[in-house]
């Protein structure tokens, strides 16, 4: 499950660009898939047979989409401005390495030199409009032959291995729960179920939107990745969620109460199987839960999250165990479904 979470992390896939993640994984599931369905927003549903037919219409979701930037620039000299797609906290960016478009152009997000700002200035973190994406081009023009306005931008894919079951990447938000997904695809399923890979759910759950109207699924279990703040500095009271505590499991968010009983159920199937869960300590963030309960007749939505310390980010932290995890609770939500 590791390798193919990799993997899909080293991929671009900037929101409302998913194209690159999209079309591996349907390489992937076409030989298990007993129907697939894709949509003009490009969310891609893969239905597959099961053991059993449960009562109602199953459906495991993750979104394939990560944060990232889009070109809004060139300037005379050949640098680049830019905006963020999807939330971004702007002290992550000064000094990291990005690439650039379907051509992946290199280049490195900069400000002005520190010598150049006053002693006020070097107080605050640089505006998003003050940065610019060094690709080392000379001219407008010379810029113009491999980038065009409009463009994604996506972090470098370094990912590394490290400390006691650490693991380094951009895009465990949410690749982690694709990888949960499409592993499961390629094993025999206790019951009938609908995969749905969204999009854009960075910028406000849309693919999730439609999907919920297309398959109309009754019960949905969203995996995702969500913040964890058990750092230096953070509220040692209220973290949100820490890593290595376990797998989350959510009662509440922004978007989305999850149904009491859903929540129950996971909760039970932890405590039987010997996996560690937590829930989050702050009501905060949302999911594609949101739009599924709201869409069509409604339908009751639980989530399973791995903690990811600095989300959003190109530097993304997750605990391998908890990754695994999350696709041991996925499996055992779907043998209870078909029960």
């Amino acid at each position: 499950m590791l390798d193919t979470m990799e993997t899909l992390c080293c991929l671009s896939g900037v929101t409302g660009g998913e194209d690159e993640v999209r079309d591996y994984i349907l390489e992937r599931a076409m030989p298990h898939a007993d129907e697939i369905k894709t949509d003009p927003l490009g969310n891609l549903m893969v239905f597959k047979k099961g053991a059993r037919t449960p009562d109602r219409r199953v459906m495991l979701c993750a979104h394939m989409d990560e944060v990232g930037l889009i070109i809004t620039n060139i300037t005379p000299d050949g640098f680049l401005h830019f905006d963020q797609a999807g939330g971004i906290d702007r002290r992550v960016l000064l000094g990291k390495q990005v690439f650039i478009g379907p051509e992946r152009v290199p280049g490195v997000i900069g400000c002005k030199a520190v010598h150049m700002t006053t002693a006020e200035q070097r107080k605050n973190v640089p505006a998003m409009g003050e940065m610019f994406i060094d690709i080392g081009a000379d001219s407008r023009e010379q810029a113009q032959n491999v980038i065009a306005l409009g463009d994604l931008a996506a972090f470098s894919d370094t990912i590394v291995r490290f400390g006691d079951g650490f693991i380094k990447a951009k895009a465990i938000d949410d690749r982690a729960g694709c990888a949960v997904m499409l592993e499961l695809l390629e094993s025999d399923l206790p019951c009938d179920c609908w995969f749905a890979f969204t999009v854009q759910e960075e910028v406000g759950t849309r693919g999730a939107t439609v999907a919920a109207r297309s398959i109309q699924p009754e019960v949905v279990l969203v995996l995702e990745g969500t913040t964890a703040a058990d750092v230096p500095g953070g509220d040692r009271e209220n973290p949100v969620c820490c890593l290595g505590k376990g797998v989350v499991i959510p009662f509440m968010d922004r978007g989305t109460i999850y149904d009491r009983t859903l929540f129950k159920t996971l909760c039970r199937l932890a405590d039987e199987n010997g996996i560690a869960w937590q829930t989050k300590t702050r009501i905060a963030g949302g999911t594609d839960g949101s739009a599924f309960q709201r869409g069509c007749a409604g339908a009751q939505v639980a989530a399973v999250s791995v903690p990811v310390r600095n989300i959003h980010s190109p530097s993304s932290i997750a605990k391998v165990q908890e990754c695994e995890d999350q696709y041991r609770m996925a499996r055992l939500f779907l043998e209870e479904m078909a029960k």
